[in-house]
């Protein structure tokens, strides 16, 4: 469907992209000829994601970056080190977090873990990223990972559904706020895309009353490649009269009742069930 060229000279940041769906997206956009730029935490996730990269795919130009989006002035340390050898084309907030719990129980500091990497950090990266395109009269864009339950909340995920939210909110404020200047932003709402590590922690061993699939209309989990092309389109010139949208993209689900049996069955959960589930989480 895509050219090889489609996204030649982009210059590209995933927040979180050394691991999960970022990942998967920015191998899509080495494919289609960006540069890209991965941030995280953990440097040594960082480098053999860049170094699985290159080893795959021929003249892969990819950088890392350490970073916690939840700091704002890690976050402007690494947009001046980004600058230092050209500006971005495109922001990707991909960086997330998120657990299931009973929301009466949660701290002050749980809540703070997600809101701080997903609201937090995903605003202090867009305006991180807009104050420069807006200094130099340049174009920009910006995509940002949210879900559906942004649109309808979601039991026991209290605090990514909010967050996340937020980051919509955000989205469309700056589409209108910065489209003037060419600046565009859209956020993805995707659905079940099985990831090593964040799959887990939401639906761990004997917490699923029947397959998570059969939540889906498709009945079927999403591919990677699926998710990927769509990031691909967003960040392509083609799609430079799309502004202030959330595409979902989940097989119809959301549709069908958000968070499916396993999270309405939660509902009757003993205190031993949550128990579990919450050394399961601290184990992860």
């Amino acid at each position: 469907m895509f050219t090889p060229d489609l996204l030649r000279n982009k210059k590209i940041l995933i927040t979180g992209g050394g691991t999960g769906l970022g990942k998967s997206i920015g191998r899509r956009y080495l494919e289609l000829g960006a540069e890209l730029v991965i941030c995280g935490r953990r440097k040594e996730v960082l480098d053999a994601t860049a170094d699985e990269f290159r080893a795959a795919i021929s003249g892969a130009r990819v950088t890392t970056i350490t970073a916690d989006v939840r700091n704002a002035e890690s976050v402007e340390a690494m947009m001046d080190a980004i600058w230092s050898a050209g500006p971005l084309d495109l922001l990707l907030n991909n960086a997330a977090a998120n657990f299931v719990a009973r929301t009466e129980t949660l701290s002050a500091r749980a809540v703070d873990a997600v809101l701080g990497i997903v609201l937090h950090g995903s605003f202090y990266c867009t305006i991180a990223a807009g104050k420069r395109w807006i200094a130099a009269g340049c174009k920009g864009n910006v995509i940002s990972t949210v879900s559906t339950p942004t649109m309808t909340g979601s039991a026991f995920t209290a605090p990514s559904a909010a967050a996340k939210a937020g980051v919509l909110a955000m989205t469309r404020s700056l589409a209108v706020e910065w489209g003037p200047k060419g600046i565009r932003l859209n956020a993805v709402a995707p659905g079940l895309f099985p990831t090593e590590g964040a799959w887990e922690q939401l639906y761990p061993p004997g917490s699923q009353v029947e397959s998570q699939d059969r939540s889906v209309p498709l009945r079927r989990f999403g591919e990677h490649a699926e998710l990927a092309d769509l990031y691909a389109y967003l960040a392509s010139d083609g799609s430079g009269y799309i502004t202030g949208d959330m595409i979902v993209i989940d097989g119809g689900r959301w549709m069908q009742g958000v968070g499916g049996p396993t999270f309405r069955a939660m509902q009757d959960w003993s205190d031993e069930q949550w128990d579990a589930m919450r050394a399961h989480a601290r184990k992860s």
